[in-house]
């Protein structure tokens, strides 16, 4: 996946990270709009989404498109789909332009929707990454976790950066019955959730 990966999602890439580099410098990083996770956590993503039961993958939490290039690197490896969700209409523009730039169309869904909701439309996933505001990912989890399949996995971004923000969710997902979790000390945190 990584050594044969396209021209134009490595383009794409860069050019993400640069624009949030400037946009950093700037000083206009405070609204978030192109908060990426590492390329050490999007290699993890593909990695785990390429090892998962047959399915298709969801994204909750589009942003600019960053992490479903990951994942559609992994989509391609092994004949899946990634339907990634964004509310808001700015990040939703920016994944739009990754993506086409990018050429990832073949794979890559993007609904400028609600999650929550268009999560129940999607049918046949076994994978869902959660990069969303932390007022949805419990919410997020409970419905991907219902869809899952058995060996399924649900994994949330910025569980260490941002664990005070929700870590009543955290503990009650690490200790679900339901799941074999733990936290990954990688980039901000990835909590890894796989459906028993």
């Amino acid at each position: 996946m990584f050594r044969d990966m396209p021209q134009s999602v490595e383009a794409t890439q860069g050019h993400l990270r640069a624009l949030e580099a400037w946009r950093k410098a700037q000083g206009m990083e405070r609204r978030r709009l192109l908060r990426q996770i590492p390329p050490e956590t999007g290699k993890l993503l593909a990695i785990l989404l390429a090892n998962c039961p047959p399915g298709d993958a969801v994204e909750v939490g589009a942003g600019a498109g960053y992490s479903g290039l990951w994942l559609a690197l992994a989509c391609r490896a092994t004949g899946r789909r990634l339907t990634t969700f964004e509310l808001d209409p700015a990040k939703a523009e920016l994944a739009r332009q990754s993506f086409a730039a990018a050429a990832v169309g073949d794979v890559v869904e993007l609904r400028e929707a609600d999650a929550i909701a268009g999560m129940a439309a999607v049918s046949g996933f076994s994978f869902c990454f959660i990069d969303a505001e932390r007022a949805i990912a419990r919410a997020a989890y409970e419905q991907a976790l219902a869809a899952l399949p058995a060996g399924g996995l649900v994994c949330v971004d910025n569980a260490v950066s941002h664990a005070e923000e929700f870590q009543d969710f955290l503990d009650d997902a690490l200790t679900d019955d339901r799941v074999d979790a733990f936290i990954a000390p990688i980039g901000s945190g990835l909590l890894i959730c796989r459906k028993k």
